[in-house]
């Protein structure tokens, strides 16, 4: 068996691992497994997926990193100055580069330091992000000193979701205006005007935007001084407030997951619901603004793709804006690709999966090609 090109995607709350195999002069996907809930720990369902899937070599690893700061801006190798980087900002996303980090260790033990690794970071899709929307209102200097800017997360999804409405729709040109939902334990929001991202939800840290399984989204800074002070909080406290207690778990006080709260015959659990949707519906208009409306509007991520009543809370109201869902289309639309908007719609809507795996080995083939064995023009 050929050397295989491995993809890590660590979430906030699971990991994905798929197997690339070299297929002619492209590569080819030959296994993949998902893991959630309790983790055993990076070595041990590393060496459960390779033994599981026969994997005989690994000639490369193209691991999802969420934070890249302002010196990662394109994907690359793995070495000691980038790893070191990404530990670097790790308090900026506490819930993630700290995941990356392991499994970047646990590859190199495992296959060896001289496999090649290569990092591939969420916050590239936002480098160029206009300086309008990346920007603070914060004292200059301060932010100078410490990169205080909005760095945006979530971006190989909401690139991925790009590229499929590009091959959806060719005639527009670089896809036109999109609005791209990612909602999952994590949730965001991007708009893209002819493949640009122009803005997006999360920003300093993938604590801002939209309400989340476990995270706040947006709160009045004021509040959280106060807190401080009421409460007594630590900055390590409150992080964990923040990150990890509010959101949906935080509103229900029942769940973080939306199928439970969706199911659930409860009051908070129908308010934290309501909530949810209502952010998002805020963040849709807000984005119809700064692109001056749009051409579709893209769902995925597993509540995006997997909750129809999601879809159309958020979008509810709204066919004064031009956009109106197809009741039965958005019903069976449960998991798979599928137009739902109304044909009286003026804005398309659909849901599209996300496929970030297939980004990370094409980042693989760009930054390692050596290793991969694919020349670089046929990712």
């Amino acid at each position: 068996m050929k050397p295989v090109v491995l993809t890590v995607n660590t979430g906030s709350s699971s990991v994905r691992l798929a197997a690339f195999a070299p297929d002619g002069e492209s590569l080819a996907r030959g296994a993949s497994a998902h893991y959630s809930g309790e983790w055993t720990g990076p070595p041990a369902m590393l060496r459960t997926f390779i033994e599981g899937h026969g994997i005989e070599a690994v000639a490369a690893v193209a691991h999802r990193v969420v934070h890249g700061g302002a010196r990662l801006t394109v994907p690359c190798r793995i070495d000691a100055a980038v790893e070191a980087e990404i530990e670097r900002l790790a308090p900026l996303a506490p819930l993630h580069n700290p995941h990356a980090l392991e499994w970047i260790r646990a590859c190199r033990a495992l296959f060896g330091a001289e496999t090649a690794q290569v990092a591939v970071f969420d916050t590239a899709f936002y480098a160029a992000l206009p300086e309008v929307a990346a920007t603070y209102a914060l004292p200059r200097a301060l932010c100078a000193r410490h990169g205080i800017r909005r760095y945006g997360f979530h971006g190989l999804a909401h690139q991925a979701m790009w590229r499929r409405w590009r091959e959806l729709r060719p005639e527009l040109r670089a896809g036109g205006r999109v609005i791209s939902l990612q909602l999952g334990a994590g949730c965001s929001i991007t708009a893209v005007r002819d493949g640009q991202a122009i803005d997006t939800s999360m920003g300093f840290s993938p604590l801002e935007g939209l309400v989340m399984a476990t995270r706040s989204g947006d709160v009045d800074p004021g509040l959280l001084l106060f807190l401080q002070r009421a409460e007594g909080l630590t900055p390590e406290r409150m992080e964990r407030l923040l990150n990890e207690e509010s959101g949906l778990l935080g509103l229900s006080g029942v769940s973080g997951h939306m199928r439970a709260l969706l199911d659930a015959d409860d009051a908070d659990a129908r308010r934290a619901v309501e909530v949810y949707c209502y952010r998002a519906r805020k963040y849709v208009g807000a984005y119809l603004a700064a692109l001056g409306g749009a051409d579709a509007i893209l769902f995925g991520g597993g509540v995006g793709e997997q909750a129809p009543e999601v879809r159309a809370r958020i979008l509810d109201g709204l066919e004064g804006l031009g956009i109106a869902l197809d009741e039965d289309a958005n019903r069976a639309a449960i998991g798979a690709e599928m137009h739902i908007s109304h044909s009286s719609s003026a804005t398309a809507v659909w849901v599209v999966p996300v496929d970030e795996a297939v980004i990370l080995v094409q980042a693989a083939v760009m930054a390692a090609p050596e290793a991969v064995g694919i020349r670089k023009e046929s990712s």
